[in-house]
């Protein structure tokens, strides 16, 4: 398992993060390089390197971060409509080997992206 990564480093408290959400499964921090007025990262309290590397027994906790997004977008106030997105591999953005989902709204959010 992957033990050194900034992901654990924020769950451990070992490096500063706005922290929005914490439950037993997972944390939820604001981006330090937002892409949009609000953007979140929700991620597995258990290391889960990536999205094609999700396991059957892990869908509860899926499930988890889902719910764990849609108590943040209303408590963000995201009325108006909010994106998640899952990155896989550095050419879509996924750059720390621990799976993250990002919220991200506030403002238009055309698709498709980029």
């Amino acid at each position: 398992m992957m033990t050194d990564n900034i992901f654990l480093k924020i769950i451990n408290r070992q490096i500063p993060a706005t922290i929005a959400y914490e439950d037993d499964h997972c944390l939820a921090f604001h981006d330090i390089n937002p892409q949009a007025p609000i953007h979140v990262l929700i991620i597995p309290k258990k290391v889960i390197v990536a999205h094609d590397e999700i396991a059957a027994e892990d869908g509860e906790l899926l499930g988890r971060m889902h719910v764990a997004a849609a108590r943040l977008a209303r408590d963000l106030g995201l009325n108006d409509g909010y994106r998640l997105a899952i990155h896989r591999r550095e050419k879509a953005g996924h750059t720390v080997p621990h799976l993250p989902m990002h919220l991200v709204g506030g403002r238009s959010l055309p698709w498709p992206p980029g």
